[in-house]
């Protein structure tokens, strides 16, 4: 029974694949014709079967921006930058995006040790820093017994050394590793959607106005509340923006 629905799960798969490899042809065909539109619709079906990719979403970003689409452009720029992220063609096209946006918000660099710090942790994903550890304890391990089943003076001292060594990295990798834990799960931009959204004070229609933002610019989003989100902009100002007018790049 098992080999069955393994069976049947590969054969479905694969039909999917040979679907969404069809129609992505054709959305580039359209494309091509200059049938943007079209292309869009094409591109959201393979979407439709949750099979992402850095391909689809820079095409259908680049059809909605053939359009003047700005915010939906942008969103999926950027959501084909997350799993590209070194991708030089997205970063120049998604550059071209922004320049049709209205908000020019300054970002506010990291100084002295929070910008080291951020830099370094950035050097590595959390898996990569963990996978470290990992490796750090193998090492710590085996120069301890080393230290510990050598006769000769020397041989112990330096694994002893080497260990303590390798027992300071082990923490160090460690701490690393959580702090881009940290950074990851704070990380939740999203895109303004509305053409114009008015920016309060407190989560409720009849607050305050602090500001208006405009569709295309991306936020982080830091809290969420009866329908309400709290928003960060890079040059640290904050507020609440009604759910509706912005989407998030990190759901599915």
């Amino acid at each position: 029974m098992k080999k069955i629905l393994y069976i049947l799960s590969f054969l479905l798969s694969f039909g999917i694949f040979a679907q969404n490899q069809t129609l992505f042809e054709k959305a580039n065909n359209l494309y091509n014709q200059g049938k943007y539109a079209e292309a869009i619709d094409n591109y959201s079906m393979i979407l439709d079967t949750k099979k992402h990719s850095a391909e689809v979403y820079f095409n259908l970003a680049n059809a909605h921006y053939k359009l003047n689409n700005i915010a939906p452009s942008i969103f999926y720029f950027e959501k084909a930058l997350q799993l590209k992220p070194k991708d030089a063609d997205i970063k120049n096209n998604i550059a071209f995006a922004r320049n049709m946006t209205i908000d020019a918000i300054d970002v506010v660099p990291d100084a002295g040790f929070s910008k080291l710090l951020n830099t370094t942790t950035n050097k590595m994903s959390f898996d990569a820093w963990a996978k470290a550890s990992v490796v750090l304890v193998f090492c710590f391990v085996v120069l301890f017994l080393v230290y510990y089943f050598a006769y000769s003076t020397l041989n112990k001292r330096l694994a002893f050394i080497g260990s303590i060594a390798a027992l300071i990295f082990v923490f160090i990798t460690l701490a690393f590793a959580f702090h881009k834990f940290n950074l990851e799960k704070r990380d939740n931009p999203a895109i303004i959607f509305a053409q114009e959204s008015k920016v309060k004070s407190d989560p409720n229609s009849r607050s305050e106005e602090s500001f208006r933002l405009h569709e295309g610019t991306k936020v982080q989003v830091v809290e969420a509340y009866n329908g309400w989100n709290k928003i960060e902009l890079s040059d640290g100002k904050t507020g609440w923006v009604n759910s509706e007018d912005l989407k998030l790049l990190k759901a599915p």
